[in-house]
């Protein structure tokens, strides 16, 4: 009898343990995505295996429904999107709601500031970067969880680009923003303009330039094709694509589904900036060899650019929020040397 007694004891523990087990493992996530980039493009492939990699970690208790090419909602909608809970989190990026508050220029692309994607991660992680952004992002119920940055953009030009003053009354497409600021104040004159008319305007000169994207985008756009000067490495922008999901939804996550999504992010965050860095090095090779002039800018004339962006960081920093991350990169700059 006694030996009955035990064996239902022991049968009684492993069940409960069993049925622990199975509790434990039953918390799932489901997500809801959007971005920006297509699905076909380099920046989408790399988005999947993102998706792959965290679906794999957790053994398929985190699931991920990602919508390409803003399909949901416009790129510049997302954002509020995921904050009011039509999507769950925001792949595109934080320039996207410098209408809302100018300090997303400063987490989107502070133009002029860093000379690499490491650097510029090192502000965000090493700089205290990571807790002024969250600061930022915790106001409109968001949570950021990372960047994926794929590197220096270098402008197209139908002149010599060589310096600071071969840009007054340069004429060209500029985005919108602090980009328009920064080239005025060396003397040029920007154009802002939509990104599916760069082309046109640089064939019928309309402009004698542009700041479209990097150098290997540009090539895929066809602007080398028209004009034959540009400037590499590039320094004078680089945008930083965010994770951002809703705070609510974020903090109701358990803690290893949050770490999981983490890690995959620096995960791609790596690769982004690798692979993106490959192809801009072998694109800046082919132009070479086709005639394309390639400048690259000297240590004293990308400080005479600084000194400009500089001075018109300050004038769009116009919000307590701005100003925190504002001074957080200037503290930052100074400690790298970039800045005095």
């Amino acid at each position: 009898m006694n030996l009955l007694k035990k064996a239902a004891c022991v049968a009684g523990v492993a069940a409960l343990a069993a049925s622990t087990a199975l509790t434990a493992s039953a918390a799932t996530t489901n997500l809801r995505i959007q971005t920006h980039f297509s699905e076909e493009s380099p920046n989408g492939k790399l988005a999947a295996e993102f998706i792959d990699n965290i679906q794999t970690m957790s053994g398929g208790d985190v699931t991920i429904e990602m919508f390409y090419s803003s399909s949901v909602v416009t790129s510049v909608e997302t954002f509020d999107a995921a904050a009011t809970g039509i999507l769950d989190c925001d792949m595109t990026g934080g320039a996207y709601q410098t209408g809302k508050n100018p300090a997303f220029q400063f987490v989107g692309d502070i133009m002029g500031g860093y000379d690499s994607p490491w650097d510029q991660y090192s502000w965000l992680y090493n700089g205290g970067g990571y807790e002024a952004a969250q600061d930022l992002y915790n106001k409109y119920d968001m949570q950021f969880i990372g960047w994926w940055i794929p590197g220096m953009e270098s402008l197209s030009s139908s002149k010599p680009i060589r310096n600071a003053e071969d840009f007054k009354n340069w004429k060209f497409r500029s985005p919108p923003g602090l980009a328009t600021m920064v080239f005025a104040n060396l003397g040029a004159s920007p154009i802002v303009m939509d990104f599916t008319e760069i082309f046109t305007a640089l064939e019928t000169g309309i402009i004698d330039g542009a700041d479209a994207s990097n150098i290997a985008t540009n090539v895929s756009l066809g602007l080398y094709d028209i004009v034959k000067h540009t400037n590499y490495p590039g320094f004078h922008s680089m945008p930083s694509d965010h994770l951002a999901c809703n705070k609510a939804v974020w903090d109701a996550m358990p803690e290893s589904h949050r770490r999981i999504i983490s890690v995959a992010m620096e995960s791609l965050a790596f690769k982004t900036s690798m692979q993106v860095g490959k192809g801009m090095t072998a694109a800046a090779s082919k132009m070479a060899a086709e005639g394309v002039t390639l400048h690259d800018w000297s240590p004293e004339d990308r400080a005479s650019f600084r000194a400009a962006a500089q001075a018109a960081w300050s004038d769009f920093a116009t919000t307590p929020e701005a100003k925190a991350l504002l001074a957080s990169h200037i503290s930052y700059l100074t400690e790298l040397g970039l800045v005095d």
